[in-house]
């Protein structure tokens, strides 16, 4: 489980994010959702712990994330959080199977080969394992990401405005897989999106 507790991050002296307590048990997936300028990927970030909090915690299972040195932080981030960038970056020389078992190498010390070919035949993408991700739909390459998200089961999947760039068809897809995956691992699923393809689809919502 996840819950934060009066989380608050400022840019500077203009930009000052006060954010609502959030809570979110195994296998469920919440909405986080907000115009712009209102401070969602800011949020993402604190939960991921890719920025500390200038007040409050950020609770994963019994561990407060903000009160972890940057050397736990990235230990504990790589074995219990996977995170979905709005842009998928890859080791642009490696195969997408490579760069999914690149992610739990680095986390675990351990290449999970099997476990990265598993996932992604679920993903639909037993046809690209050896392509570069480069020669992938940008529909294909959000779902390696998911992969390379999932790779280590972590307690808690956050996806960053994952819809944005897709067609409805794509769109759909990625978000059903999202959550049926989320269900499928025991995982938290937090998706932060002003997509109202999504807002219609998901009824656990919190807008900021």
């Amino acid at each position: 489980m996840i819950s934060t507790r009066n989380l608050r991050f400022t840019y500077g002296k203009g930009t000052d994010f006060s954010f609502p307590d959030i809570t979110a048990i195994p296998a469920e997936t919440l909405l986080i959702t907000g115009g712009s300028g209102r401070g969602k990927t800011t949020l993402l970030h604190l939960l991921g712990g890719l920025l500390r909090p200038q007040q409050g915690e950020v609770i994963i299972g019994d561990t407060n994330i903000a009160a972890l040195s940057e050397k736990q932080l990235d230990h504990f981030r790589g074995k219990n959080i996977g995170i979905v960038l709005q842009q998928s970056y890859f080791v642009a020389a490696l195969s997408v199977l490579d760069n999914v078992v690149l992610a739990s190498w680095l986390a675990t010390g351990k290449e999970a080969k099997d476990k990265a070919v598993n996932l992604l035949t679920d993903l639909g993408l037993k046809e690209q394992l050896h392509k570069l991700p480069s020669q992938l739909s940008i529909g294909q390459q959000q779902r390696v990401s998911v992969a390379r998200a999932l790779i280590n089961s972590p307690k808690l999947l956050l996806a960053d405005e994952p819809t944005s760039s897709l067609d409805d068809e794509n769109a759909y897809i990625v978000a059903d897989l999202l959550s049926s995956l989320a269900k499928q691992h025991g995982t938290s699923l937090i998706i932060v999106t002003h997509d109202q393809r999504l807002k219609d689809r998901f009824t656990n919502q919190i807008a900021l």
